[in-house]
């Protein structure tokens, strides 16, 4: 295969987690990452997670589009560094653990996956 300018780098770009009720949802996240989201309107409030320059972002939205469900696309966040603390504070923010953490190999390292506030199914990554 040739290098060509226009090659995928990454198959992700952007995701959107879709909620029924935002600041419900963005409480969620906040508080499993304890970080803090930030809402801006793009044609509607979506609350995005922080994300370097460049990088793959995402957020949460909601609106008569948004149909949260366990059986939709996973995405997989990363909670590199702090796996065990992002499950531990799951029931507390409002969701449920699905799948405790597991090591799947090596290389690929743990997973864990946690239903959220709305009812999305959400996978989390981590090496260790």
């Amino acid at each position: 295969m040739s290098e060509n300018a226009n090659a995928i780098r990454t198959p992700i770009t952007w995701f959107e987690i879709p909620a029924t009720d935002l600041e419900r949802a963005k409480r969620f996240y906040e508080t499993i990452f304890e970080t803090e989201l930030n809402v801006m309107d793009f044609g509607g409030p979506m609350a995005i997670f922080p994300h370097e320059d460049r990088s793959v972002g995402g957020c949460i939205v909601a609106g008569r589009d948004s149909h949260p469900s366990p059986h939709g696309t996973l995405v997989y966040l990363n909670a590199e560094g702090r796996l065990d603390r992002t499950v531990d504070l799951v029931t507390q923010a409002g969701g449920r653990v699905d799948t405790p953490k597991m090591k799947i190999t090596d290389d690929i390292g743990y997973v864990a996956y946690i239903i959220d506030s709305e009812g999305n199914r959400v996978g989390l990554h981590a090496m260790t």
